[in-house]
């Protein structure tokens, strides 16, 4: 028997929909917050690109509380998927800030400057 001679699974349903008939949604702003802190939390973690995941930090933040409210109407869910992005937001958000400190910080300081520079100078040394 081919695939194409087989009956169709759910027929009669719509697809991504129960048997009862009332089908539940994930909400779009739930979803985009996971995605926006996930996003955010790797691009903080890359030092290089914290600026941009503080941004999506934010954005994603903002997402999961419109997902949070929107996961409380009926027919809608998405309440831990919110949650996820809220809390994966919230710590690309502290994570940036407390580089962005860290390197103010570290720049401010002329002795610590100094050093580095030392140190730069001295590879340049040794790789010529």
């Amino acid at each position: 028997m081919t695939a194409a001679s087989e009956p169709a699974r759910n027929a009669g349903t719509r697809s991504g929909s129960n048997r009862s008939g009332t089908g539940a949604k994930t909400s779009a702003a739930a979803t985009f917050a996971l995605v926006f802190g996930v996003a955010g939390l790797f691009s903080v973690l890359t030092a290089i690109l914290a600026w941009l995941g503080l941004v999506l930090g934010i954005i994603g933040i903002i997402l999961g509380i419109v997902g949070l409210k929107m996961a409380s109407r009926p027919g809608v869910t998405g309440r831990g998927v919110s949650i996820g992005g809220l809390v994966l937001s919230i710590l690309a958000v502290l994570i940036g800030l407390g580089l962005a400190a860290g390197i103010t910080t570290f720049v401010n300081n002329e002795s610590a400057v100094d050093r580095l520079q030392t140190q730069v100078d001295k590879l340049r040394d040794k790789l010529d």
